[in-house]
């Protein structure tokens, strides 16, 4: 009974993240489908009077929805090509002022805009901007997105505002602000990092490069940091830094 418990348990432990995995796929293809429909009734209107049969055509079920997937990858493509070209980007940023124009709108599109650009994972290494941090207490650790830096100033040294995403929900999370010096800088790609924080750790690159202090005695040592300039730092005795 207990072998059979076993594989039972397995079983369920294989088909979750299989049935995960469809979800969100099944997900995003809905999204595009919903996305490309309208422009399938467009097209379909548009070609009734000349061709009735293939206007039908298009709207029937199954192939309905695949016109509008592919319509919607077509827009997307279309839309990016646009974005990087030097016209789109110029349009875009008119958007953006008119936008900028509406006081809520500008809070969410802004803030919206700010953390993807963030988290976008390229899969390139990231100029040292993922990182652990000391959180949720000072014996742990958790994984971090660099958003920003402040410059040391002579009252404060250099600061670092790090986005902590949850698991398994990476667009939730916290912000914290902290020391450079106490940040463990990885080089890690945002690939990495949002792989490890979403399967909860299970995917990971190997390297960690972090020293735990001794917890069986007075916490005098320190936890090794690797900051941008690639020297090593206190993690727990941070030297404040002036500006030059």
């Amino acid at each position: 009974m207990q072998s059979i418990t076993r594989q039972i348990i397995a079983g369920v432990l294989t088909i979750i993240p299989l049935g995960v995995t469809a979800w969100i796929l099944w997900f995003a293809v809905d999204m595009l489908i919903w996305i490309g429909r309208p422009a399938t009734f467009a097209l379909s209107g548009a070609l009734r009077p000349t061709s009735p049969e293939v206007a039908d055509l298009i709207l029937e079920g199954w192939f309905q929805s695949g016109v509008a997937l592919f319509l919607a990858l077509l827009f997307l493509y279309l839309l990016g090509r646009t974005a990087n070209a030097v016209l789109g980007r110029r349009l875009l940023h008119a958007f953006d002022r008119l936008v900028e124009a509406v006081p809520f709108a500008r809070t969410v599109y802004g803030a919206t805009q700010t953390l993807i650009r963030s988290l976008g994972g390229d899969g390139k290494p990231t100029g040292q901007r993922v990182v652990l941090i000391e959180f949720p207490s000072e014996n742990m650790r958790a994984v971090g997105i660099v958003t920003r830096v402040f410059p040391a100033t002579d009252t404060q040294p250099e600061l670092a505002a790090v986005y902590v995403p949850t698991t398994p929900n990476p667009t939730s999370g916290f912000v914290e602000l902290v020391p450079t010096s106490r940040l463990v800088w990885l080089d890690w790609t945002k690939n990495d990092a949002m792989a490890f924080i979403v399967s909860g750790g299970a995917m990971a690159p190997e390297n960690v490069p972090i020293a735990w202090p001794d917890m069986s005695g007075p916490q005098i040592g320190a936890a090794a940091s690797i900051p941008p300039d690639g020297k090593t730092a206190s993690a727990r005795s941070p030297a404040p830094r002036k500006a030059p």
